[in-house]
C-alpha cells in the first residue's frame, strides 16, 4: 500500500473520497485544501461512456475557456508571407512557411502549439514524423488548421486547451489555476462540460458522462455531481 504524505493525510481528514458535490461546491472544496508554495493547476477529468476502440466514438476538440488557464503558450504559425506580421502581432513566437519548416527539420522545437492555414499543409506535411509523435501536428479536428491564423494564434497563446479521450475513455485537461476566483474556475469547468456534452458521439450508448472529478496538482480529486 502506498504511504501517504502529511499533506495528503491532512486533506483527506476534511474530505471523504467518492463524495459527489455540485460543481460550485466541488470547486470550493478543491480550493480549500492545504496551500502550496506554487500556484497549482486545477484539472478536470471526465470518464465517458464511449468505446475508445471505435473511431466513431472518439471525443476530441479544443476550447477557449472563458477565463483562460493562467498560462501563456508558445505558439508558431505556418502561414503565407502576407500573414506573418499579423500572426506575430497575435502572439506567435515564429511564423512563416518553408523557412520555418526547415528550422524545425534542423532540430528547433521550442514551442507548444503549431497553427497552420489549410494552404500551408502541403509543406507542413513534411514534418509529420517530427511533430506527429509529439502531438504537435496541426489538425482541423483540434482547430489548429484554420483560415484565420491570427485568431487561432491569439486563442492558443492565451491558453486555449486541446483535449482528446485516452484509451480508457477519459478526457483530462487543465481548467485554470488555484489562484483563480472560484467563479472563474466554475465557469471554465461549466464551459468544458458543455463542450464535451455537445460532442457526444451518436454511436455512444447508455450514460455518456459517467464520472467527473476536479483536482489540483497536489490535492485529492473531488467528484462532481452529474
Amino acid at each position: 500500500m502506498t504511504k501517504q504524505g502529511k499533506r495528503r493525510r491532512a486533506d483527506l481528514e476534511q474530505w471523504t473520497p467518492g463524495t459527489a458535490l455540485p460543481l460550485a461546491e466541488a470547486v470550493a472544496k478543491t480550493q480549500s485544501f492545504k496551500k502550496t508554495k506554487f500556484d497549482q493547476s486545477v484539472e478536470m477529468c471526465l470518464h465517458l461512456g464511449i468505446d475508445p476502440r471505435q473511431a466513431d466514438q472518439l471525443v476530441r476538440g479544443s476550447l477557449a475557456l472563458p477565463h483562460g488557464i493562467g498560462k501563456k503558450k508558445r505558439v508558431i504559425a505556418f502561414c503565407r508571407d502576407d500573414v506573418v506580421e499579423k500572426a506575430k502581432a497575435a502572439g506567435a513566437i515564429e511564423a512563416g512557411g518553408e523557412a520555418l519548416v526547415k528550422k524545425i527539420e534542423e532540430g528547433w522545437m521550442d514551442f507548444e502549439v503549431a497553427i497552420a492555414s489549410p494552404d500551408m499543409m502541403r509543406i507542413v506535411s513534411k514534418l509529420g514524423r517530427t511533430l506527429g509523435p509529439r502531438g504537435l501536428m496541426p489538425s482541423p479536428k483540434s482547430g489548429t488548421v484554420t483560415p484565420d491564423v491570427a485568431q487561432a494564434v491569439k486563442e492558443y497563446a492565451a491558453g486555449k486547451v486541446e483535449f482528446r479521450n485516452d484509451d480508457g475513455g477519459n478526457v483530462h485537461t487543465v481548467i485554470g489555476k488555484m489562484s483563480f476566483d472560484a467563479k472563474q474556475l466554475e465557469e471554465n469547468a461549466a464551459a468544458l462540460l458543455g463542450a464535451i456534452e455537445k460532442m457526444r458521439p451518436s454511436a455512444a450508448k447508455g450514460q455518456y458522462m459517467k464520472k467527473v472529478t476536479i483536482c489540483g496538482t497536489m490535492t485529492p480529486g473531488v467528484q462532481v455531481q452529474l
